[in-house]
């Protein structure tokens, strides 16, 4: 049996996405909880210029975890040029929520005798030496045994 017959991952990111992912998902939220509280007392007032840039540094950091995502397409920074109003921003940031649960959906999955983890190439790497040395492992039994 080969590894892709033991092994089907459709999904695989990098160590260097998921950890771009980790580093920038707290902040993210509470960001957006803050936008939306902002939202909730003035949804059509401009936002500063100096929230923008804040959220805008987040916001493309996930860019790049983002890319080659379905949903990435949808995405982009708040224009600094014409400050949006702050319910504009609750709107493109709650697109990147949805993306970011889509992107940890896809690639966070259950490895057997792993449980959960990041499906990234490194990983897939590791597994298949794991698999080939197990492999190995079984035919020296067999040989042993003879």
């Amino acid at each position: 049996m080969a590894f892709e017959d033991h092994y089907y991952f459709p999904n695989i990111t990098t160590d260097a996405k998921v950890a771009e992912y980790e580093a920038s998902h707290d902040v993210f939220s509470s960001l957006l909880d803050e936008v939306k509280e902002l939202s909730k007392k003035k949804p059509d007032a401009s936002m500063s210029a100096g929230k923008v840039k804040i959220v805008n540094r987040v916001l493309e950091n996930l860019l790049v975890v983002l890319e080659g995502q379905p949903d990435a397409k949808y995405l982009e920074a708040l224009d600094d040029d014409d400050l949006p109003q702050v319910s504009d921003a609750v709107l493109v940031m709650v697109q990147f929520k949805s993306a970011l649960a889509s992107f940890k959906e896809r690639h966070y999955r259950h490895v057997s005798r792993m449980g959960y983890q990041w499906i990234t190439v490194e990983l897939i790497e590791q597994l298949k030496v794991d698999y080939e040395e197990d492999l190995e492992g079984d035919e020296e039994d067999e040989d042993e045994a003879l």
